[in-house]
């Protein structure tokens, strides 16, 4: 295999994170944004003030897009390194993909548990701290995605 193939080859991986991310992404804060609106509909429907920190919840989902951009730039740079591109594009390439499933599927997860929270807080006003350390705990699954999985590919 050519050295061309071998370096485009590992930053197919950091390409894969971060497509497979944003997707997880897309899809949470989908998820969020449409309850928010609902929830916001009700209250309006109802004359009450509609809580603008949805857009909390909504926004959470976003990081693990983020997250993904750092990863791709790790793998860049290895890439860009001939001793690691000519060994190690192989896990590179899967841990991209696996690495970008895994925070797009705490993005998608965020992003249900951000819906269930942004109609809660409409309705009662409250929780909203439970909510968030919620959102945080799934966030932690990408956070730990993007740490471990530098293994697969660091010299």
């Amino acid at each position: 295999m050519d050295a061309n193939t071998i370096i485009t080859l590992s930053k197919a991986g950091g390409a894969a994170a971060l497509g497979l991310a944003a997707v997880g992404s897309s899809i949470g804060t989908g998820l969020a944004g449409a309850s928010a609106i609902g929830a916001w509909k009700k209250c309006f429907a109802q004359s009450k003030a509609a809580p603008f920190i949805l857009i909390t919840f909504i926004g959470a989902p976003l990081s693990q897009t983020i997250y993904a951009m750092i990863l791709m730039g790790w793998m860049v740079e290895a890439a860009n390194n001939p001793e690691l591109a000519t060994t190690g594009w192989g896990p590179m390439l899967i841990g991209g993909i696996c690495g970008g499933m895994g925070m797009g599927a705490s993005a998608w997860f965020q992003g249900k548990a951000g819906a269930a929270a942004a109609d809660a807080l409409a309705e009662t006003g409250q929780g909203f701290g439970n909510y968030l350390m919620t959102i945080g705990i799934i966030e932690t699954v990408a956070l730990f995605v993007l740490v471990f999985i530098r293994g697969t590919f660091a010299a």
